[in-house]
């Protein structure tokens, strides 16, 4: 019998134990009848508000664009199109005066 690899690390090392299973290698434990977790990204504004897709955005402080002399001011507002799992910027949004661009989520707050 084979078991899955494990959801977190995608180690083969996975054994059972009752109707549980476990990966060795980063302790996850997970029942295989229940439903897998919805892994989709996920982010949230500067108050610990959860954001989503489609959410309209406010800017907290002003933002200096890498790469250009253009500074976000605070209160500029924007539409988030998607949320990514990034290491910097979670955020692809449109912003008004300013286009699409990728914002970090913490200096934002749902509007």
């Amino acid at each position: 019998m084979s078991l899955p690899p494990c959801p977190k690390c995608n180690s083969e090392f996975v054994y059972q134990d009752q109707e549980l299973l476990i990966c060795p290698e980063c302790a996850h434990e997970w029942n295989p009848s229940e439903q897998p977790e919805d892994d989709s990204p996920t982010a949230k504004d500067a108050n610990g508000t959860q954001l989503n897709a489609g959410d309209k955005i406010t800017l907290i402080k002003d933002l200096k664009v890498k790469g250009s002399s253009m500074v976000l001011k605070i209160g500029t507002k924007g539409l988030i199109k998607r949320i990514v799992d990034g290491k910097d910027h979670e955020l692809d949004c449109r912003l008004d005066g300013a286009g699409d661009m990728m914002v970090t989520a913490k200096f934002v707050k749902r509007a």
